[in-house]
């Protein structure tokens, strides 16, 4: 069969693809990791095909608001008018190096609307830490393990979260970490507000957010719509 042809060329713009391919024992949180198993092939079967075993909150994923609140939403009842969405972009990557727990604040968001503008209603607001240069160490090092089993890595504050909730509108905020709320947490503030009070999805282990403009792009979220999901993967696309 041959190839299928490009898609059409874009006038103008430009697109990143902002998700980490699904790798078997790609790191988790509180989940086996994902598998995948051969099961047909093209010598012996004439086609290719694979079995995946993995949990929905796993690889780049979206998190709805079943996830964390009993009669919230679920993944087949997010509206598409909920996938495409304004992006900003807050750096916090300076200060990781010195501590993986740093948590963004209203400062930041202060500081991006200072350089860039006010972030648009509606939008995704991502958190970019670096975060993601530890998956060339292995699981252990993306999840900052330490001799305790304590995670440490970036994260939202619920005050930066509640802040753009109240003030700005937005729809969702985003990581290229494991979680919403920092590693070491134990009581999941973010996730509670953003999830659960306020009724809006999350994204988690964002990917390449170096790649795109701080503001200006535009996410599409290529979510399956899982009946009853609490999330799932998903192909996240930026456009400028």
């Amino acid at each position: 069969m041959a190839a299928m042809p490009a898609g059409p060329a874009r006038a103008s713009g430009q697109i990143a693809d902002l998700t980490h391919t699904l790798t078997a024992g790609f790191p988790v949180y509180g989940l086996d990791a994902p598998s995948r198993q051969t099961v047909l092939t093209i010598p012996q079967n004439g086609v290719y095909m694979q079995n995946w075993t993995f949990g929905e909150h796993s690889g780049t994923h979206v998190d709805v608001p079943g996830h964390f609140q009993t009669g919230g939403r679920l993944l087949d009842e997010i509206t598409p008018a909920e996938l495409v969405l304004p992006i900003a972009v807050l750096d916090i990557s300076a200060r990781v190096a010195s501590n993986p727990d740093t948590q963004v604040n209203v400062a930041d968001i202060q500081q991006h609307e200072n350089t860039y503008g006010q972030i648009p209603a509606g939008s995704v607001v991502f958190m970019y830490s670096g975060w993601e240069s530890r998956l060339q160490s292995g699981a252990a090092a993306y999840r900052g393990e330490d001799a305790n089993g304590v995670f440490h890595f970036p994260g939202w504050s619920a005050a930066a979260v509640s802040w753009l909730l109240n003030h700005r509108g937005i729809s969702s905020v985003g990581v290229d970490t494991l979680s919403l709320d920092p590693g070491p947490s134990t009581t999941f503030d973010v996730h509670n507000l953003l999830l659960g009070d306020a009724d809006r999805i999350g994204l988690e282990n964002v990917a390449h957010l170096a790649t795109i403009p701080r503001a200006g792009a535009v996410l599409s979220i290529g979510a399956i719509p899982l009946q009853d999901g609490s999330g799932g993967p998903c192909r996240l696309l930026a456009t400028w």
